[in-house]
C-alpha cells in the first residue's frame, strides 16, 4: 500500500511538473514559465482576438508572430512582430518571456532572439507576463500590477489602425507612430506606403510613398473633422457616423484617435493596404466579408508609384495597371497579389545605353495619347518636335520625351504616367529598342499581305466581303474589352437597327431603337433630340461617358455624330426598364429579394456616379423608367450623363424632383437622392406613390411609410404577394433610407454612398421625421391633385 501511495505521488508530482511547463494555452496570459510554438495561442478573455504564428497565403514556408481576430473566418491580421525576419518552422520555434523579462521570438531553437520587445530596466522581470487584451492590444506588465505596463503593441503600428489606438507625435521626443503597409499580401515586411502625422507640426496626416513623397493628406483638424475628409463632418439630424473622433493637442504630445459607438460593432479597423490607399473596414456579418467604409484617396491612381515603373495608371479600370508596350512585368506573382509597385523591366534592353551613344540609332520612340504626363520630368531647350527628339534620341540615360510647346524629358525611371481623358491630355515618346517596333511592323506587313492577296484572289466576291465586313468590324468592336468607343457611321446604325423599326422606349432625351449585330448580340441606340453642342464638345463629353464603367451603369459602347445625326449606342437589357415591371401588366410580381437588390444596385452606381468617378456626375432624372434591367434583374442606370451632355435647361421629371428644383437652389448630388428616395418608395410598394386619383395624406405612399416606421408596422405596407417573402430587417431599413432621403433639406439626406452601406447592413440608421416637404405638398387638395397628376404622366 505504502509503494502504491508513493508512486501515485511521484506521477502527481510529474504531472503537475509538466503542466507548470505546458506550452499549451486557452488563457489571455502567458507567464515566464510557459511558451507558445506550433499552433498553440492566447485568446483575449472576450475571445475576439488570438496571437499564435501565421503563415500568410502565398508565402512559401515563412511564418510570423501575430495577432488576428478569432471569431472571424477569414484570417484578418492586425499586428506582426517579427516583419522582416520570418521562420520557416514553428514547431521547433518559440514565443516566450526572457530572464530579463523581455517578450521574445526564439527561432529553430535558438538561443539569440529573433525578435523582442526591448525593454530596459525591468526591476521586477520575474513577474512579468504577457496579456492579450479584446481591443487586440497585447501587453507585457507585472503580473501583480496591471497598471504597470512596460510594452504595448499598441506603441508598435504595422499597417492596422484599431479603434482606440493613437497614432501619434510625441513633442517631447520627437518620436511618430507611423503606419506602414505591408510589402504584398503574401508578406508582411514593411512596404512602400505609410501615413503619420505631419513632422512640420501641422494638425493633419500624411500618407506618403517611399517615405518622402506625400501623395495625399487629411487638411488640417477642424474641430469637427479634417478639412479634406468631408465624411467626418456631422450631418444633423442624420447619423452619418458610426464612429466618435477625437484630436488631441497638448504640450506632450499630438494625436487622432477613434472608437466604436456601439460596442457589437467591435470589428472595425483602418489599414494603409499594399496599394497605398487608407482604408477602413467594417466587418459585415450577413455577407461574412469586410466592407469598404472609407478609402482616401478616391482616386487609385493619384497614389504615388501605385503601379511602378514603366507602366500606365488607368482610373476604374478592373486591373488600373497596365505595362507599356516593350516592358513586362517586374515580378509577376506580386502583381497577381494586387502589388504593382515593383513595375515593369524593359524586354529587350537600350542598344544605347549597351554600347554607347553611337549605337543610339537603334533606338526608337513610340507615341501614347490622352496620358498625364509622368512625374520628374526635365524641361530642355528645343523649339519643335523633332528637336526634343534627337535630344532625348542623343543622350543615352534619356527614357522619353513629350513637346506642347516645351520640350519635356525623362531620366532614369518613368513613374506615375495616367490615362487621362481631359481636353488638355498630352501625349508622350517612350523609348525602347528598335527591334521592339521593327517586329510589330513586320508583322503587320505580313498581315497587310495576306488580306491583299486574299481579296486579288476572291475579287469576284468583294461587294459580299464588304457587306460581310462591316458586320464583322461592328461585332469584333461590341466584343472588345480595351474601353474604347466605336466612332460609328450613321449607315451602319441604319443597318444594325433596320431602319429604326423597333421602338425600345421615349424619353426626355430621344427615342431607342433595338439593333440586332449578330444571333447573341443586340445592342440598344438612341437618337439624341435637343442638343447644342459642337463636335468637339460633343465628341468630348462622350468620350468621358465611355470611360465609365460599372457593373450597375449601363454601358457606352459607341456613338454616331454626322452632322446633325447625333446616336449613341447602348448595350441592350433583356429584361427593359424598371416601370414595366413594377406598373405594367405583367402578372409576375417581383419578389423581395429581386427589389432589394435592385434598390442596392441603384445605389452603387449612382454612389459611383457622385463620388467614384473623376468628375462628378449628377444624374438628374431618376426614375423607374431610367433603370434597366439585364438577364438576372441586376440594374442598370440609364441615361446618366445625358442632361450636362445636351444642355438642358430644366431636367428631372416631375413627382421625383427634389424640391430645390422647385426654389432655384443650387443642385448637388442631394438631388439625385430625393429622386432616389421617391423611387425606392415605388420599389418598395410596387405601384405609383400617386396614382390618377385623389390623393390626400392619409394614402400618400411616402407619408404612410414615414407613419408605420413610427408604429413600429412597416409590414402592413406590402400586399399578400410580397409580405410572405420580405426580410424585416431590410424591409426596415429600405424604409427608413427612403424617408430619410426626401427631407426638405438637403442636408440632411444621407449621400448615396452612406445609402449601400445602410442597405448592405454595414452602418445603421436611425429614425427619420416625417418628411415635411411632402407633408406640406398633401395638406390641401389642389396640391394632392396637381402632384398626383404631375406625377403619373
Amino acid at each position: 500500500m505504502a509503494t502504491w501511495l508513493s508512486s501515485c505521488t511521484i506521477s502527481l508530482l510529474l504531472l503537475l511538473i509538466s503542466l507548470q511547463q505546458s506550452p499549451l494555452h486557452a488563457s489571455d496570459t502567458l507567464t515566464s514559465n510557459q511558451q507558445l510554438s506550433g499552433n498553440q495561442k492566447l485568446i483575449s478573455r472576450d475571445g475576439n482576438f488570438a496571437l499564435g504564428f501565421f503563415q500568410p497565403a502565398g508565402s512559401n514556408g515563412r511564418w510570423y508572430i501575430g495577432i488576428w481576430y478569432n471569431k472571424i473566418p477569414e484570417q484578418t491580421i492586425v499586428w506582426v512582430a517579427n516583419r522582416e525576419k520570418p521562420v520557416s518552422d514553428p514547431v521547433s520555434s518559440s514565443l516566450t518571456i526572457s530572464d530579463d523579462g523581455n517578450f521574445i521570438l526564439l527561432a529553430n531553437h535558438s538561443k539569440s532572439p529573433l525578435w523582442s520587445t526591448n525593454i530596459k530596466n525591468n526591476t521586477a522581470a520575474s513577474s512579468t507576463v504577457a496579456v492579450l487584451l479584446g481591443n487586440g492590444n497585447l501587453l507585457v506588465r507585472h503580473e501583480s500590477n496591471a497598471s504597470a505596463v512596460l510594452w504595448q503593441s499598441f506603441d508598435d503600428f504595422t499597417d492596422t489602425w484599431l479603434p482606440g489606438n493613437k497614432l501619434s507625435r510625441n513633442k517631447k521626443t520627437g518620436v511618430i507612430k507611423r503606419m506602414i503597409s505591408w510589402k504584398d499580401r503574401g508578406d508582411p515586411a514593411p512596404g512602400l506606403f505609410s501615413i503619420q502625422l505631419d513632422p512640420n507640426g501641422s494638425k493633419q496626416y500624411i500618407l506618403q510613398w517611399n517615405s518622402s513623397e506625400v501623395y495625399w493628406t487629411t487638411g488640417n483638424w477642424t474641430n469637427n473633422g479634417f478639412s479634406g475628409v468631408p465624411e467626418m463632418s456631422p450631418v444633423n439630424p442624420y447619423p452619418s457616423s458610426r464612429f466618435l473622433f477625437q484630436f488631441v493637442d497638448n504640450d506632450e504630445e499630438a494625436y487622432f484617435t477613434y472608437n466604436i459607438k456601439n460596442d457589437a460593432l467591435i470589428f472595425t479597423r483602418t489599414i494603409i493596404d499594399v496599394s497605398g490607399l487608407f482604408q477602413t473596414l467594417v466587418w459585415a456579418e450577413a455577407q461574412q466579408a469586410w466592407a469598404n467604409s472609407f478609402t482616401k484617396p478616391k482616386a487609385k491612381c493619384s497614389v504615388y508609384g501605385v503601379c511602378g515603373e514603366y507602366s500606365k495608371c488607368r482610373e476604374n479600370a478592373a486591373s488600373p495597371c497596365s505595362c507599356l508596350k516593350g516592358f513586362s512585368e517586374n515580378h509577376p506573382n506580386n502583381w497577381k497579389l494586387d502589388d504593382q509597385t515593383a513595375g515593369c523591366r524593359r524586354n529587350i534592353p537600350l542598344q544605347c545605353a549597351n554600347n554607347g551613344s553611337m549605337k543610339a540609332k537603334h533606338d526608337r520612340f513610340y507615341a501614347i495619347d490622352s496620358v498625364k504626363l509622368p512625374d520628374n520630368a526635365h524641361i530642355t531647350d528645343a523649339t519643335n518636335v523633332h528637336d526634343c527628339e534627337l535630344i532625348c534620341l542623343n543622350n543615352c540615360s534619356c527614357l522619353a520625351y513629350s513637346h506642347n510647346g516645351t520640350c519635356l524629358v525623362w531620366h532614369n525611371h518613368l513613374m506615375n504616367l495616367q490615362d487621362n481623358i481631359d481636353t488638355s491630355s498630352d501625349s508622350i515618346f517612350i523609348r525602347v529598342a528598335a527591334s521592339e517596333l521593327s517586329n510589330s511592323g513586320n508583322k503587320k506587313l505580313w498581315l497587310i499581305g495576306i488580306i491583299i492577296g486574299g481579296f486579288t484572289v476572291l475579287s469576284f466576291g468583294v461587294a459580299i466581303l464588304y457587306f460581310l465586313h462591316r458586320r464583322r468590324a461592328i461585332i469584333n468592336g461590341l466584343n472588345h474589352d480595351n474601353g474604347s468607343l466605336i466612332s460609328f457611321k450613321y449607315s451602319n446604325l441604319q443597318l444594325l437597327t433596320r431602319n429604326f423599326s423597333e421602338v425600345l422606349g421615349a424619353g426626355s432625351f430621344g427615342s431607342v431603337f433595338k439593333g440586332v449585330v449578330s444571333d447573341t448580340t443586340a445592342v440598344a441606340v438612341k437618337k439624341l433630340e435637343g442638343f447644342h453642342q459642337g463636335e468637339k464638345q460633343f465628341r468630348a463629353e462622350v468620350s468621358t461617358l465611355g470611360n465609365i464603367h460599372h457593373i450597375n451603369l449601363i454601358r457606352l459602347l459607341g456613338f454616331c455624330s454626322e452632322g446633325a445625326k447625333r446616336l449613341l449606342v447602348y448595350e441592350y437589357m433583356p429584361n427593359g426598364s424598371l416601370d414595366k415591371h413594377l406598373f405594367g401588366s405583367s402578372s409576375t410580381t417581383l419578389s423581395w429579394k429581386i427589389r432589394y437588390q435592385i434598390a442596392a444596385g441603384i445605389a452603387k452606381g449612382l454612389a459611383y456616379l457622385h463620388e467614384e468617378c473623376r468628375d462628378c456626375i449628377i444624374h438628374c432624372d431618376i426614375k423607374p423608367e431610367n433603370i434597366l434591367l439585364d438577364d438576372s434583374f441586376v440594374p442598370k442606370v440609364a441615361d446618366f450623363g445625358l442632361a450636362k451632355l445636351l444642355e438642358a435647361s430644366m431636367r428631372g421629371t416631375v413627382g421625383y424632383l427634389a424640391p430645390e428644383w422647385i426654389s432655384g437652389e443650387a443642385i448637388t448630388t442631394k438631388a439625385d437622392v430625393f429622386s432616389y428616395g421617391m423611387m425606392l418608395f415605388e420599389i418598395i410598394s410596387g405601384r405609383r406613390n400617386l396614382e390618377h386619383k385623389e390623393t390626400t395624406m392619409e394614402t400618400f405612399f411616402p407619408m404612410l411609410v414615414a407613419r408605420k416606421l413610427l408604429e413600429g408596422e412597416v409590414q402592413a405596407l406590402l400586399g399578400e404577394g410580397l409580405i410572405n417573402g420580405v426580410n424585416e430587417r431590410e424591409l426596415e431599413r429600405a424604409c427608413k433610407v427612403a424617408c430619410w432621403c426626401v427631407q426638405g433639406n438637403e442636408s440632411s439626406r444621407p449621400t448615396m454612398g452612406e445609402i449601400v452601406k445602410i442597405l448592405e447592413g454595414v452602418i445603421d440608421v436611425g429614425m427619420p421625421p416625417v418628411p415635411r416637404y411632402l407633408e406640406v405638398l398633401c395638406e390641401g387638395s389642389e396640391n394632392a391633385k396637381f402632384f398626383s397628376y404631375e406625377a403619373a404622366k
